[in-house]
């Protein structure tokens, strides 16, 4: 295997931990989110995004980039990345929970096909950086966003 299909392989495994678990901080969305019902889900709470907005927010994102792995153009706005679905019952927050979940599955494979050359080069624009820093940010976005989940989640639960 050569080095950049190992940093592809990380890239897609970090990923896939933060999503379905068996990363370093031992928490993934997977675990805070399918255990929740849809009203503490779109609950806010102080100000703060709700988990559903949280969770859009955060999977806007790989739904942003998928397109660009595949050759395709870059069609993401930040100021759209909060406007999620209204969800009104919990088939509704499930079948969300189900789209996102196989979406970054195939998000994964895709970061695991990318060529070797592509992983360091100019990703639409050099003000973006390369695919790797977009892969990783993306990584680290999650993970970012997962601790608020987390903490909303514990401080939502408790107030019922």
């Amino acid at each position: 295997m050569t080095t950049s299909m190992m940093v592809q392989k990380q890239l897609s495994e970090h990923l896939n931990d933060v999503y379905f678990g068996g990363n370093w901080t031992a928490s993934s969305l997977k675990e805070h989110l399918t255990d929740l019902d849809w009203q503490t889900a779109t609950k806010t709470l102080h100000g703060c995004n709700s988990i559903l907005a949280l969770t859009y927010h955060i999977h806007y994102f790989v739904r942003a980039v998928m397109p660009v792995l595949r050759g395709e153009a870059l069609h993401a706005k930040d100021a759209l990345s909060f406007d999620h679905p209204d969800i009104d019952s919990q088939q509704e927050w499930e079948s969300f929970l189900a789209t996102i979940f196989e979406e970054v599955k195939i998000f994964i494979k895709q970061i695991d096909a990318l060529p070797e050359t592509k992983l360091f080069e100019t990703f639409v624009d050099k003000k973006y950086g390369t695919y790797y820093r977009n892969i990783q940010g993306l990584i680290e976005h999650t993970h970012y966003h997962l601790g608020q989940i987390v903490i909303l989640k514990k401080i939502l639960v408790h107030t019922q």
